[in-house]
Parts: C-alpha cells; structure tokens; sequence
C-alpha cells in the first residue's frame, strides 16, 4: 500500500495531523508525519528525505501550508515519491520564496496576530490561533494546536526554494474556501500554475484540525491510484 508522509507547516507540530493519522490507520495505512526543525528551510527538506529514507514506496507526499514549500524541494530527486498533495499550502517555483507567495492577495490574519521572540523567534498569539489557522475547528483543538506550536526562525519563509518537483510529479491540490492564512484566491492561482488536480472545501487554513476524516479519506482516495 502507498505510504503517506505528512508534513506540517509553520506554528505548527507533526501532532497537527494526530486526528488524521488515526483516521488514515483506520484505513489500512501507515501514516508517518516529519518534525521539521523550522530553523531553516535547508534543514527542513533534510528532514523530510530523512523521513523518506526510513519508509517503503510508493509514497504520497503531503504538504500543508508551509510545508508545500518543504515537500516541492524535499521530494526533488526522490524515486519512491510518486505524487504531491497540496493541503491550503505553498507551491514555489524556482528562485519564489514562501514570502514571496504570502503578499499575492490580501486577506491573511497572520501579520497581525504573530509575535515575535528576543532570539528572533515567531509564534501566532495563542488566543488568536484558532481564529487564524481553523476557525470552523473545535475551540479545544486549536487550543491545544496553539499550546504545541514551534517556533519558526524569523526570515525562514524567505528562502529561495529550488527546482519544483511539481514539475515531474502528479499534484493534488486542496483549496480552503475560509482560510484566514493563505487566502483562497493565492491558492487557486497556485493550483493552476502547477496543473493540479483541485479540489475545494468550505474550511479554513487547517483541515486536520476541522474535518480530519473527511482528510483522510480524501489522501485515501489519491493513494489508491499510485
């Protein structure tokens, strides 16, 4: 069966996608979620091939938010991934930095609800999390999304990414409707620049948190055909 490997964004842990996980399990699958270090985008794509370097192929490599960007390099050069899922996340192109995609369109409640650190850390204001991430989640998850969250490095979202795999992989693209991180026009220009297959829900920034089994059984659906 496909392996999926799950990668999560920035304000964010590998426990993201915990609901999922158990959801995908259910489903005859052995999911495995990366922890990304969120120092540098370098050793973000390291730690995801180290992922993929323990699991068997074929593999269904998704990305949310921030983590599209990791998985469009990580998966560069990488055999057993056999296609890309995009959930409400960033599609660089070469030399395009996360930065760079996050100005396209108004509308993201980030810049105004994230702190900053003396160590040149960022988090999003906890109270404010469920707001930002996945309003339409229940209040208690996105409580405990916001207890566990990393801290990113500040200017990590400005890397320059290198070659997409989009461009030698089959993608799947999922476009948040609701989203108050990324907003959904950004998100269908970028399903359409890289020729996925969309599709749309009437959710937030965070599906995992809000619809985690109609999550699953959507990658479900993608890694029956590889």
């Amino acid at each position: 069966m496909t392996t999926i490997v799950l990668v999560h964004g920035l304000w964010a842990d590998g426990s993201a996608w915990s609901e999922t996980i158990t959801e995908l399990r259910a489903l005859g699958h052995e999911p495995v979620a990366a922890q990304l270090p969120l120092e540098s985008m370098e050793d973000d794509i390291a730690a995801v091939r180290r992922v993929l370097s323990t699991v068997d192929g074929p593999v269904l490599l998704v990305g949310w938010s921030y983590g599209g960007a990791v998985t469009t390099n990580a998966a560069v050069g990488q055999d057993k991934v056999k296609a890309l899922s995009y959930v409400a996340a960033f599609t660089p192109d070469e030399g395009e930095s996360v930065s760079d995609i996050a100005h396209r369109n108004p509308g993201s409640l980030i810049r105004e609800n994230i702190k900053v650190t003396e160590d040149g850390h960022s988090y999003i204001d906890r109270p404010a999390y469920g707001k930002v991430v996945a309003a339409d989640a229940p209040a208690e998850r996105t409580a405990l999304a916001a207890a566990v969250q990393k801290f990113p490095r500040l200017g990590i979202d400005s890397a320059p990414s290198g070659p997409p795999a989009w461009r030698n992989l089959p993608s799947h693209y999922l476009i948040a409707t609701q989203d108050n991180a990324l907003p959904a026009a950004t998100q269908r220009e970028l399903a359409d620049r890289i020729d996925a297959k969309a599709t749309a829900w009437d959710t937030g920034h965070g599906p995992m948190y809000a619809r985690p089994t109609d999550l699953a059984a959507y990658l479900h659906d993608i890694a029956k055909g590889l």
